[in-house]
Parts: C-alpha cells; sequence; structure tokens
C-alpha cells in the first residue's frame, strides 16, 4: 500500500480518536457502490474479431508493459471508448 499523504493522516487519526464517526448510512452506501462495482465488470459477453496480426502483437506488446492480458487491455480500451472517456486527438493517433 501507498503510504498516506499528511492529510489522509490527520484524518485516519481523527476517525481513530472518535472525533469523525461514520455517516448514518455508510454501510448502505458502501453496498449500492458494491453492487455498482460488481455489475460493472461482471463479463457476461463474448465477441470473437478479427484483427491484422500486427495490431495484434502491438496490443500484447502493450498489455505485457502494462502487467495484464491483452484480452484485459482491449475490454478496457472499449468500455473507455463507449463511457466517452477515450477519444482521438487532433492528428488522429
Amino acid at each position: 500500500m501507498n503510504e498516506l499523504d499528511e492529510e489522509e493522516k490527520e484524518i485516519l487519526e481523527a476517525f481513530d480518536s472518535g472525533k469523525v464517526k461514520r455517516a448514518a448510512h455508510a454501510a448502505d452506501t458502501k453496498d449500492r457502490h458494491q453492487a455498482y462495482a460488481e455489475a460493472m465488470f461482471k463479463k457476461d459477453a463474448r465477441i470473437n474479431i478479427r484483427l491484422p496480426s500486427k495490431d495484434l502483437r502491438a496490443l500484447q506488446k502493450k498489455a505485457l508493459a502494462e502487467g495484464l492480458p491483452y484480452q484485459t487491455l482491449v475490454a478496457s480500451i472499449l468500455h473507455k471508448y463507449v463511457e466517452g472517456r477515450l477519444r482521438e486527438t487532433e492528428s488522429g493517433r
């Protein structure tokens, strides 16, 4: 785990000392967000696509550099695109 910054340390100390309390509906909020996360990452569909082998090798190389399977990288790219978080740059690259 990464080291905490000063603000995070202050918050943790305040919580541990009882100065800060959990919100009344924290458990409900946590459960709701857990359900959102599970639904988002549920993989329930399969696709087959044909790619130029050069593109596949490039994807595999990038995935290896990121330390994840290339299928996961492809799924992440597609997810970001459909969510509107992946766009072409002005140069088209």
